[in-house]
C-alpha cells in the first residue's frame, strides 16, 4: 500500500529563553514527518541541530530528496543506508516506528524488546548565565532532583558553586558544552569535584578531547558533541566514562537502540539526551531512558506550550508517553 508523506515545521515559545555556552535561543524551530499508509498515520520529529551546520530548510531537502522512496514503502533498515545520521533521518526513522506501532497494533517499546515501560526521573536544565542568575533559577528549581547545569568556561567554578549552594540536596550534572580549555579547566573540574558533580558533559571541543585521555577524571566525563553514532564509540573509551546519545545526533530510535547496547558494551555510563523540542520529539528517546543512568528528556518542562496531548511530567518524573502522542 502506497503511502503518502507530510511535512511540517512549528516554533515553540522557550520560557525564559535558553542560553548555552554557544549562545542564546528564545524559540524551538522542530520539523515534523508525518507519513499515512491506510488510515494510520506515524510521526516524528527533529531539532536541526545547528552546531553541524543544520537548519530547517536543509532537513526538509534531505527528506524531499527520498520523498519518493518513503511513499513506495523504504523502511528503517533501509533507510539507515541512504540518509546520514542526524535531525532529517531522527524525524523519518521516529515516524516510521510509530507508523509501524500503529499499524500493527503493537507499541513500539515491545517491537524494540524493551520492558514494560516505566516513569523515569529527568534532568531539569539550569542555563548558564552570571552567578547570580543562575543561584536565582536554582532556587526556582531546588526541589527537583536533577538538575543540568550550562557551563561556559572561565568563571564555570562560580557559577556551579552558586548552584550548589542553593540546591544543595540535588543531584549535579554540569555541561560546558565544548568551552572549556587550558586556562580554566584544572580550576573548572576541581570546582566540580568540590561541589559533588556527577557527570560533566563535553568540556573540550570534540576536535581537542584526545586530551581527556592524559588526565584523571575527578568528576566522570561524558561525550556530547564528540559522540554522533555507534561507529564512534570505540575510539572514545580511553576519553570519556559515558555518553550522551540524542537521536537528533544519532539519526533516530533505530540507531539510538544499538548506540545504547554498544556503549554498554565496551562500559560506558549512558545518558539520554535531547535537544529542546516538544513532547514528540521525548517520546522515542523514552525508550532509551528505560536502560540508561542518566534522563534529561526535560525539552516540554522549558517550553511555553507543548503538543496535544503531550508527555505527562509529575515533577520531574516523566510518564511513559500515550499511544495517541506516539509509539
Amino acid at each position: 500500500m502506497m503511502r503518502t508523506l507530510h511535512i511540517d515545521t512549528d516554533s515553540f515559545e522557550i520560557a525564559g529563553g535558553f542560553t548555552i555556552s554557544r549562545g542564546s535561543k528564545t524559540h524551538a524551530d522542530v520539523l515534523t514527518v508525518r507519513i499515512t499508509q491506510g488510515h494510520q498515520s506515524g510521526r516524528g520529529e527533529c531539532v536541526p541541530y545547528a552546531r553541524y551546520g543544520e537548519t530547517i530548510e536543509s532537513v526538509t531537502a534531505q527528506i524531499e530528496a527520498l520523498r519518493a522512496d518513503i511513499e513506495r514503502g523504504l523502511s528503517r533498515k533501509e533507510l539507515q543506508g541512504v540518509m546520514p545520521a542526524g535531525a532529517a533521518r531522527n524525524a523519518v526513522d521516529c515516524a516510521l516506528w510509530d507508523l509501524e506501532a500503529k499499524y500493527s497494533g503493537t507499541p513500539v517499546f515491545q517491537k524494540a524488546g524493551i520492558g514494560q515501560l516505566a516513569p523515569q526521573t529527568t534532568a531539569f536544565t539550569i542555563s548558564v548565565g552570571t552567578p547570580d542568575s543562575m543561584a536565582e533559577a536554582t532556587r526556582a528549581a531546588a526541589g527537583r532532583p536533577l538538575l543540568k547545569v550550562k557551563l561556559a568556561g572561565p568563571g564555570d567554578d562560580d557559577r556551579i558553586e552558586a548552584v550548589r549552594r542553593n540546591a544543595p540536596n540535588a543531584t549535579l550534572i554540569a555541561d560546558a558544552n565544548e568551552a572549556w580549555d587550558d586556562s580554566c579547566f584544572d580550576t573548572n573540574m576541581a570546582a566540580c569535584h568540590r561541589a559533588g558533580v556527577a557527570l560533566i558533559e563535553q568540556p573540550l571541543p570534540a576536535g581537542e578531547d584526545h586530551k581527556l585521555a592524559e588526565i584523571d577524571h575527578l568528576v566522570p566525563v561524558c561525550a556530547d558533541e564528540s559522540l554522533h553514532t555507534s561507529h564512534d564509540l570505540e575510539h572514545l573509551r580511553d576519553r570519556y566514562d559515558a555518553v550522551n546519545i540524542k537521536l537528533d545526533k544519532a539519526g533516530g530510535l533505530t540507531e539510538a537502540l544499538v548506540m545504547q547496547e554498544n556503549a554498554r558494551r565496551l562500559g560506558f555510563q549512558v545518558m539520554i539526551g535531547c535537544m529542546v523540542g516538544s513532547s514528540l520529539a521525548m517520546a522515542p528517546a523514552f525508550m532509551i531512558a528505560q536502560n540508561a543512568d542518566y534522563v534529561d528528556l526535560d525539552g516540554p518542562l522549558l517550553l511555553t506550550r507543548d503538543r496535544k496531548p503531550g508527555l505527562k511530567f509529575e515533577g520531574s518524573l516523566l510518564c511513559p508517553p500515550e499511544a495517541e502522542l506516539w509509539g
